[in-house]
């Protein structure tokens, strides 16, 4: 009797286990936990700044682990005597009901439980279909008459 003869073989694809959806709620919940951290700090007179870790190459010419700081730019500013709080998507503005595009409160300390609606939200789906939007990208290239052309090709005429 051959080796494989005692196994029990089956043919079988493997399944995906993460949901694009459900990756990138997470993003986005992530990305409104920091902005707690920054609604924190302006709430101290602070500016906030994430820790990231880069890799960099050191003297002997090896790639090392670095942790450096990160800017983070807050989603909420101040106009019209209150707070506008925007939910984006990397560098996107989510429109949060289909035309509005952000959250007014009174005061910086309601700034806060907007982020936490915000994340609730996100997490239980309903600002998927914005977040699909945001994701549409414009081609790439500049417009020339009626076509694209190529970033670096040159238009012919």
């Amino acid at each position: 009797m051959t080796h494989l003869a005692k196994l029990t073989l089956k043919s079988v694809q493997r399944e995906s286990t993460s949901d694009p959806a459900l990756a990138r709620r997470r993003k986005l919940a992530t990305a409104l936990d920091e902005q707690m951290h920054v609604v924190a700090a302006a709430k101290a007179g602070e500016q906030y700044h994430a820790t990231i870790r880069r890799w960099q190459k050191n003297d002997a010419g090896e790639r090392v682990p670095v942790h450096t700081e990160k800017r983070v730019r807050p989603w909420f500013f101040e106009q019209d005597g209150g707070w506008y709080v925007q939910c984006r998507y990397g560098s996107r503005v989510l429109p949060l009901n289909g035309k509005s595009n952000a959250v007014f409160v009174e005061k910086l300390e309601e700034v806060a439980p907007a982020f936490d609606a915000l994340k609730a939200a996100a997490m239980a789906g309903e600002l998927d279909a914005a977040i699909n939007e945001a994701l549409k990208t414009a081609p790439r290239g500049r417009k020339v008459g009626s076509k694209t052309v190529a970033p670096g090709s040159v238009a012919k005429h």
